[in-house]
């Protein structure tokens, strides 16, 4: 184990590394008080080596991390990769690949939601973490030898943790479902930002096209800003102040002066100039090229109880196949299911229709119940011509 602070150790590491089948990565990085994530750590592990690579080291240029990451030869390895890739992403314009991710592996596998990394430690690779430098600032040096353990740990114990889930996903044949979940860590458009479409995580109350085109336009200024000046959104502007903007669409610097949440003086600088401008612009949208959002789904009275029990499906199947829910239908999903059989959710398509979908909708049908025997809970087929039940005499 050792820190790689200089170019020449780096590129001898890395160039032993492409003679892997396999490597293990994760990041330590800084997001608090940027926009943009700053990489301070690197840590990478082969079979019989591993190093933290100072991301912050003066002249590091991290190439050949990068030219590893690309090679289809060898599979990097993550748990909970999306932040890391995020990293990769922004910073090399690709995506590290081919990629596993242990924590869906582990959801796959049947350990839970979101399974931590020190859990999947205990239970596969009977080590323990030391959690004390989990919310150290990884840009401050020098780095301490309980840091650089603490950081090498995520990436050590990880291949013993990558090895068993590995053979558990072959053993089970749940390998397409393994495919399924990388396809979507492995798009590019999951890591694109598009200051267009910030709006969108926005909670608005008003459905009113002409407020969406103006709000649309103002969060785009700010998401450019922030990107620009690489400071958190809410340093340029709060969500509160933006969704006011975008109600009173202002036209001038007194009104945009009034905004409740707006720091004083900045409408009549350069940032009040540029909101005035988005406001403008918002406003003279073309209300058939407004945004609009999807209209809500209205269920029909009654369905509660059918919900309710398809609920009780999905805990069972899960448990019956040692998956976590949360991969197969939320509660969201369910609803529609409940309101529609041709509903446009993951748990009618693919494996997931075949081990809760397809169930589902014979449950929803009555061409199947529910049964409990003993103290576990069966599906069972109903006979196409059961008999009438009998009312109670009152």
């Amino acid at each position: 184990m050792t820190l790689i602070t200089d170019q020449r150790a780096l590129t001898e590491f890395c160039r032993r590394l492409f003679q892997e089948q396999f490597v293990t990565v994760d990041t330590e990085f800084l997001r608090d008080k940027t926009y943009w994530p700053q990489l301070c750590l690197l840590q990478i592990a082969g079979d019989k080596e591993a190093a933290a690579i100072d991301a912050l080291a003066p002249g590091i240029d991290l190439e050949p991390v990068y030219d590893l990451m690309v090679d289809r030869n060898i599979l990097k390895v993550f748990h909970a990769a999306r932040q890391d890739v995020e990293i990769f992403y922004n910073r090399m314009g690709a995506i590290p690949a081919p990629l596993f991710d242990t924590q869906i592996a582990a959801m796959v596998c049947g350990f839970g939601e979101s399974v931590g990394y020190e859990t999947l430690v205990s239970k596969l690779a009977k080590g323990h973490i030391d959690k004390s430098s989990r919310f150290t600032d990884w840009s401050l040096r020098p780095l301490s030898r309980r840091q650089l353990d603490y950081a090498l740990a995520d990436v050590t114990f990880l291949r013993r943790v990558y090895e068993k889930l590995k053979r558990r996903i072959d053993r089970t044949g749940r390998a397409e479902w393994m495919d399924a979940e990388m396809d979507v860590l492995t798009d590019p458009a999951t890591y694109r930002i598009d200051p267009n479409e910030s709006w969108r995580r926005l909670k608005v109350r008003s459905r009113q096209p002409r407020f969406l085109a103006v709000l649309r336009a103002v969060a785009a200024w700010r998401e450019r800003e922030a990107q620009a000046r690489d400071v958190p959104r809410s340093r340029i502007l709060r969500d509160e102040a933006l969704l006011e903007i975008a109600a009173h669409a202002p036209s001038t610097a007194e009104e945009l002066a009034r905004t409740r949440s707006l720091p004083r003086g900045m409408a009549e600088g350069r940032s009040g100039a540029g909101m005035l401008a988005a406001v403008a612009a918002g406003r003279a949208v073309p209300e058939s090229e407004a945004p609009h959002l999807p209209e809500r789904i209205e269920l029909p009275r009654g369905l509660g109880p059918v919900i309710e029990l398809l609920k009780v499906l999905l805990k069972m199947k899960c448990e019956e196949h040692g998956v976590a829910q949360k991969l197969v239908a939320s509660s969201a999903d369910l609803e529609l299911i409940a309101a529609d059989d041709d509903a446009d959710v993951p748990a009618l398509k693919g494996w997931r229709r075949e081990l809760f979908g397809a169930d589902a909708l014979a449950l929803k049908h009555g061409r199947e119940a529910l049964t409990i025997e003993g103290k576990s809970i069966r599906v069972v087929p109903v006979p196409e011509e059961a008999p009438p039940i009998r009312k109670q005499a009152g």
